[in-house]
C-alpha cells in the first residue's frame, strides 16, 4: 500500500515537473531584447539631462516600442508565450514568430545605428518631447489589458 501511495505521488510530481519544464522552453511573445524603461521623467529632469543622456533614453524607449507594438492585439506583456493567448504551439508558428523576431532585430540595429548618427544634431527640445511622447506611449501600453 505505502507503495503505490509513494508511486502515486512521484507520478504526480514527475508530471507536474514535465508540465513546469514544458511552460518555462515555450518562448514569449514579447522579446524586450534587453531594453527596459525603469523609470519615466518628467519634462524639468530630461530638460536638466545632456543631449548624449536623452539620445540613450529616446533609443531605449524606441526599442520597447518596436518589440512591443507589433503584438498589442494579442499582449502588451512580455513573458505571455502564444499559448497563452491560444495560438497553438507548433514549428509553423514558431517559425513565424522566430523569423518576425529575427527581423525586429534586424530592424532595430539599423534605427540605433541612424538614431546615433542623426539625432546628435536634433533639438534638445525636440529630443525632450518625444521621450516624453513614447513614456506616454508606454505608460497607455500598460495599462492596455487591464
Amino acid at each position: 500500500m505505502k507503495k503505490i501511495i509513494f508511486l502515486s505521488l512521484f507520478a504526480f510530481m514527475a508530471v507536474g515537473n514535465m508540465n513546469a519544464q514544458n511552460k518555462s522552453q515555450l518562448k514569449s511573445i514579447i522579446s524586450t531584447g534587453g531594453a527596459s524603461v525603469r523609470k519615466f521623467h518628467e519634462k524639468s529632469e530630461l530638460e536638466g539631462m545632456t543631449k548624449g543622456a536623452l539620445l540613450e533614453l529616446y533609443i531605449e524607449r524606441i526599442k520597447v516600442l518596436v518589440n512591443t507594438l507589433p503584438y498589442i492585439a494579442l499582449t502588451t506583456k512580455p513573458g505571455i508565450t502564444m499559448q497563452d493567448v491560444g495560438i497553438p504551439e507548433n514549428a509553423e508558428n514558431n517559425k513565424a514568430l522566430d523569423a518576425q523576431k529575427q527581423n525586429t532585430q534586424t530592424f532595430l540595429m539599423s534605427t540605433v545605428d541612424f538614431q546615433r548618427t542623426m539625432m546628435p544634431y536634433s533639438d534638445k527640445g525636440n529630443l525632450v518631447t518625444s521621450i516624453l511622447y513614447y513614456e506616454s506611449m508606454l505608460k497607455e501600453l500598460n495599462t492596455l489589458n487591464d
